[in-house]
């Protein structure tokens, strides 16, 4: 990923000096166990400890020339080490270090992310209790439908991020397995006690079985989550693109003093951040196709999936941390104006509140064909006029004469249409 879309802390866990601190760490922790076992000799995983050190360039150096990048790092580790280093590795194939480390890689930015989505969610949260009363039109095909509240929009965002929260949390837990079984997973040349004990070490669970490799099912289902919450945000990010927009300006991201729209027009005020989170959303999303793809290989290993596999952890992952992050800022410092819901509200004439007087025709006799015909004409005729619905349907001798003056006054009520939002919030921030 590049510098500009990639912060710190994930950052780092995929630097290589992080990837080869966690080998040597799988090979010390091997070596105890052995040490335990009476497979080596007492001692070695001590000296190991205090010799070896990780040099990034010489291993990089030594891999130009062996073509392995495991070799080359247990090479420049036993230039360090001296004799004892003979003792590392010992029936353990390149796979029990690349896979397990790879898993703790993404147990690691899968902590980030767990971290960022809570975050996400506070703000998400004081949004829609803030604007939980402000009415605004709800749209549908884009075409003003019935009133809803700023709130419940917020709401239904507030509750795909728990949903994305408990799917990384499964998928954290999913891809949290450790294996060092050997050439061929078999276990023939390294007691299943090693493995056992390096799991638990690096606090990872046990493969039940492996070939060479650990399961790729559980990176797909790891790099599927990525891609829903990144779909999860670019709703959310085309959401209010939509709203930004001019002519409708219900919300608008937040802008700097002294910050610049337009190269050539100083007047625009942009939905950058937004768009920016769209396209992230839709390079995060790309992960999934190939690692869905990489479950599928030959026999017991081969390493189609392992060029595939170092591009999309670290880009998948360092990519939803930012925008995880940039989508919580945006989202805690968005412009909210509820005077321009209004105005938006009052476009249309209470056309909107079509469904009520229809269905209180057919409460006094009317068929639903029928009613359905009467409303619409009347609401289609206000729209065109650009005039009160309310005094059309008034005015209706079809209807005026079956619904008194007092009953169709409290048809065109705003509280009908918010009148449960308190059983709706209940049930979405009732404590789990």
């Amino acid at each position: 990923m590049i510098e500009r879309y990639s912060r710190k802390e994930i950052k780092n866990i995929w630097n290589d000096k992080n990837k080869y601190s966690i080998w040597l760490d799988i090979e010390i922790a091997a070596a105890e166990a052995m040490e335990k076992l009476k497979i080596i000799p007492k001692g070695v995983s001590k000296k190991v400890k205090s010799r070896a050190k990780i040099d990034v360039q010489r291993i990089l150096k030594i891999e130009e020339k062996v073509k392995h990048d495991v070799i080359a790092f247990l090479t420049s580790i036993s230039e360090k080490v001296g004799k004892d280093a003979r003792y590392l590795h010992k029936g353990m194939t390149s796979s029990d270090v690349l896979d397990t480390c790879f898993n703790l890689q993404l147990k690691q930015s899968g902590e980030i992310l767990l971290k960022d989505i809570n975050q996400l969610l506070i703000s998400i949260k004081r949004q829609a209790l803030k604007h939980k009363h402000t009415l605004c039109i709800g749209r549908s095909h884009g075409i003003h439908a019935e009133p809803i509240t700023f709130g419940l929009k917020m709401l239904t965002f507030y509750q795909e991020f728990l949903r994305n929260k408990k799917r990384l949390e499964n998928s954290i837990k999913e891809i949290s397995t450790c294996a060092i079984s050997g050439a061929v997973g078999t276990f023939a040349n390294v007691d299943p006690k090693v493995e056992r004990y390096v799991a638990k070490k690096l606090k990872l669970n046990v493969e039940p079985i492996s070939t060479q490799i650990i399961p790729r099912d559980r990176h797909a289902q790891y790099f599927s989550t990525l891609g829903i919450i990144a779909s999860s945000i670019e709703r959310f990010a085309t959401e209010i693109r939509h709203l930004q927009r001019t002519e409708v300006l219900e919300v608008e991201e937040f802008f700097g003093k002294k910050q610049k729209g337009s190269s050539a027009m100083p007047h625009k005020k942009n939905p950058i951040l937004s768009e920016n989170l769209t396209g992230l959303a839709r390079l995060i999303r790309s992960s999934t196709i190939p690692a869905l793809e990489n479950v599928s290989l030959w026999h017991e290993r081969d390493i189609s999936h392992s060029a595939v596999e170092r591009n999309i952890g670290p880009d998948a992952t360092i990519a939803l941390d930012f925008a995880l992050v940039r989508l919580s800022n945006l989202i805690k410092n968005l412009n909210i104006y509820p005077k321009k819901m209004q105005n938006n509200l009052n476009l249309t004439n209470g056309i909107f509140f079509s469904q009520r007087v229809l269905l209180e025709l057919t409460n006094v006799g009317f068929t639903r064909e029928e009613a359905y015909k009467i409303v619409q004409k009347n609401a289609l005729s206000a729209w065109k006029e650009n005039t009160s619905f309310y005094n059309k349907i008034l005015s209706d001798k079809k209807i005026n004469t079956k619904i008194s003056v007092n009953k169709l006054k409290k048809l065109f009520n705003f509280s009908y249409h918010t009148k449960r939002i308190n059983i709706i919030f209940s049930r979405c921030l009732k404590k789990r």
